[in-house]
């Protein structure tokens, strides 16, 4: 029995903690952009730093000098570091890093560089794809992103779904366009997509976004073809016409309003 303690007794001091490397520093800390890693100017983004490990200071650093740094109130290894009114200049590559408030005074390794890009200092793209239609699951999707005309200069193209946190992809272009390739979509990869361009070097200046190209995927459910829209939930009103009880287990799908289809669904 008193192996086991002390095995949990272990376990709840390294959650507590963090791990460990054998130099003596601590693992690198996660940092993640919200609403996205992809902003307009003018607008606001947070930028969060995490670390299971508890009781710990944050410095968020850009191109490697200190920008701001954090004492959470909380012991929550969770840093939120808030820009607003963003310009071309809050553009770069963010990095955080966290300490020990106490001895020993161990530092962590830097998390993974993420790029803010503030949008709108260059003249947007054209976005668009060879399928027509709707695509099945399965199929693939090629999605072209081309740099206006006038434009010239050395950049990247980043492909962008509405509601993600961060680019799909990132691709270099082959003269004044790319290619973005979506493998084997699902119903997750339906949604509006858009593309930016972006200089690779200080100050990252980026794009206005391209018009969004909305992309359907067609599944499959109980051997009937269904176009994949939205989230709708058979608790609907919409059902009610009908008398529609959904069966046991069943809380939604992702479907049209083929309301034949779902007749099957009901008890």
């Amino acid at each position: 029995m008193i192996p086991q303690i002390l095995i949990l007794f272990c376990v709840g001091l390294c959650v507590g903690q963090g791990y460990r490397r054998k130099d003596g520093s601590l693992p690198k800390p996660s940092l993640s952009a919200w609403p996205s890693s992809v902003v307009p100017a003018k607008s606001n983004v947070t930028l969060r730093c995490w670390t299971p490990t508890k009781d710990v200071n944050f410095d968020l650093r850009k191109g490697g000098h200190i920008e701001s740094s954090q004492s959470p109130d909380s012991a929550e290894g969770l840093a939120e570091f808030h820009l607003t009114d963003l310009k071309t200049s809050h553009a770069g590559e963010y990095t955080c890093q966290y300490y020990r408030r106490g001895r020993p005074y161990v530092s962590s390794q830097p998390s993974d560089v993420l790029l803010l890009l503030v949008t709108g200092g260059l003249s947007k793209p054209s976005l668009q794809t060879h399928q027509s239609g709707n695509v099945t699951t399965g199929e693939k999707v090629t999605l072209q992103c081309r740099l206006p005309d006038i434009f010239q200069g050395s950049v990247k193209f980043a492909l962008l779904k509405a509601g993600t946190s961060m680019p799909v992809q990132t691709r270099s272009p082959k003269w004044k366009e790319t290619d973005f390739s979506l493998q084997n979509v699902t119903v997750n990869d339906t949604g509006n997509y858009s593309c930016v361009y972006y200089r690779t070097e200080d100050p990252f200046q980026a794009s206005d976004p391209s018009d969004h190209l909305a992309i359907w995927v067609t599944a499959f459910v109980n051997n009937t073809a269904m176009n994949v829209d939205g989230h709708i939930f058979l608790t609907d009103p919409a059902f009610k016409s009908f008398g529609c009880t959904p069966r046991s287990g069943i809380a939604g799908l992702y479907a049209s309003s083929i309301f034949t289809f779902f007749r099957s669904l009901c008890t």
